[in-house]
């Protein structure tokens, strides 16, 4: 299983073993999740200013947040696409990090920041598969997954 993840960072923070840890967990999430072969996220990461900006615009909070997730749904129940010739990518979304809220909050938590890094990662990815926290029940059900998945890639506080 491969995800093509295009990662952007806007902070010129995370490193090149970073990256690479995160597409390894990535990967290992979509494997456990079953997803499509080939699927495709984006990763942007950025500082509070950009994620309160976001945050104000697409959820009506004026304040930084640590992950937003901005799921594509590319296949419309109902909806066929065929073009001849070509197999397109299953476009899964965009996943938007404030890399300042990974410092705080590794620090508020007492792990490492790339612990903190893989948390919010797995966190965004799982909403863009549509898991969600809403309610206790959905909310036990994600991080529950999250914490599961974490632990088998030996991301642990």
């Amino acid at each position: 299983m491969n995800l093509n993840i295009d990662f952007n960072d806007e902070t010129n923070s995370i490193t090149e073993e970073q990256l690479k840890m995160l597409e390894e967990l990535m990967n290992h999430a979509a494997n456990e999740e079953e997803v499509e072969s080939g699927s495709e996220v984006s990763i942007m990461f950025v500082g509070n200013d950009k994620i309160t900006e976001i945050n104000r615009e697409y959820r009506g909070k004026d304040q930084p947040t640590d992950v937003i997730s901005f799921a594509l749904d590319d296949e419309e129940e109902g909806d066929e696409l065929v073009i001849l010739g070509e197999h397109l990518p299953h476009l899964l979304g965009e996943i938007v990090i404030s890399v300042d809220k990974i410092a705080e909050q590794a620090n508020d938590y007492g792990h490492s920041f790339d612990r903190e890094l893989g948390f919010l990662t797995v966190h965004g990815f799982l909403h863009l598969l549509g898991y969600d926290h809403m309610t206790d029940e959905d909310e036990k059900e994600m991080f529950d997954k999250q914490k599961v998945l974490l632990e088998q890639y030996g991301l642990t506080r």
